[in-house]
């Protein structure tokens, strides 16, 4: 079993890093697309044609990326006004609730975004001038999929937290 938990925390570890890794890439990719863009249109009256196209699919990239690494560690916007009125099980039972209302809604969009993707594909949109439109859009289906998955988890933990009476040790 602790080996299973050390195997466990290094996967963890591996997928923490690969998504820092990559939120630092399209970063710098936006940054330096961007300056170069400027650069060129203010300086030699030149400039990339496909640049708003390639930072919107960055900014796109980038914003689910965050919310999978943010949804990691379970950093998301949280009102914990109710927390300082009730007690230890009852705020265990209010998150796993929580937990599962988010993990419901990310299944919701990860379901509707694949939709969305197999339609592009069915209809053979393109974009970021000649790339089949689904490929950059994938990052929907997939980025939804993870948060569902983190907070399923989640849930699950609160609940063997809320059944087995450890309060304390299941709380962040």
């Amino acid at each position: 079993m602790a080996r299973l938990q050390r195997t466990l925390d290094v996967l963890g570890k591996a997928g923490a890093a690969a998504e820092t890794g990559l939120l630092v890439i399209l970063l710098l990719a936006m940054i330096g697309l961007s300056t170069a863009q400027i650069v060129l249109r203010n300086f030699f009256d030149l400039g990339f044609y496909w640049s708003e196209e390639v930072l919107r699919t960055l900014v796109l990239w980038t914003a689910l990326i965050g919310a999978v690494a943010a949804s990691r560690s379970d950093r998301h916007i949280s009102i914990s006004l109710v927390d300082t009125f009730i007690g230890p099980r009852m705020k265990c039972a209010v998150k796993s609730l929580t937990h599962a209302f988010a993990a419901v809604m990310c299944g919701i969009f990860t379901w509707f975004s694949m939709e969305f993707v197999l339609t592009t594909r069915e209809y053979g949109d393109v974009a970021l001038g000649g790339v089949p439109a689904w490929i950059p859009q994938l990052v929907l289906p997939v980025g939804f999929g993870l948060i569902c998955y983190r907070y399923t988890l989640f849930c699950i933990a609160d609940l063997v937290t809320l059944l087995s009476g450890r309060m304390g040790e299941g709380e962040k």
